[in-house]
């Protein structure tokens, strides 16, 4: 396991993001594994190789994430797929992109406790309102 992935908050991989290659004219969905300041993880079904420059868009909140960057590392994943899946490193520049994750970071946690609210407690919540919880009960502990 390389620096560059330890850095990573984990995140849960049902998380939609969106990416089109630079040098080929190609377009994926696929999920959000991990965030991290400089870059992020995703699942992909493709292979990507390192060096390629990659446009990624994650469409969890309004305004959209958008980010380029370029692919670091790319390896074969043990998921629970029928076909092949590979995880694949991708890391951002400026301090533009830094920023905008750690906003991702947070809308993620946000949805995930908007989905966590929903199957334990039954109660369904709009983006919004799990915003507004969640900052009450976890902004204070984010890290900074």
């Amino acid at each position: 396991m390389t620096e560059t992935k330890r850095q990573f908050l984990r995140h849960p991989s049902d998380v939609p993001i969106s990416y089109s290659l630079r040098e080929v004219v190609s377009s994926q969905s696929d999920y959000l594994r991990n965030i991290g300041a400089g870059g992020l993880c995703f699942t992909s079904r493709i292979p990507i190789s390192p060096g390629t420059n990659i446009h990624i868009e994650i469409p969890i909140a309004e305004p959209v994430f958008e980010a380029d960057g370029i692919v670091v590392w790319c390896q074969s994943s043990e998921q629970v797929y029928t076909d092949q899946a590979y995880e694949v490193g991708v890391r951002f520049n400026g301090v533009e992109a830094e920023y905008s994750i750690r906003m991702v970071e947070q809308v993620c946690h946000i949805e995930q406790y908007r989905q966590d609210v929903l199957k334990e407690e039954g109660r369904s919540l709009t983006s919004e309102e799990a915003a507004l919880e969640w900052i009450q009960k976890y902004a204070a502990r984010f890290p900074r």
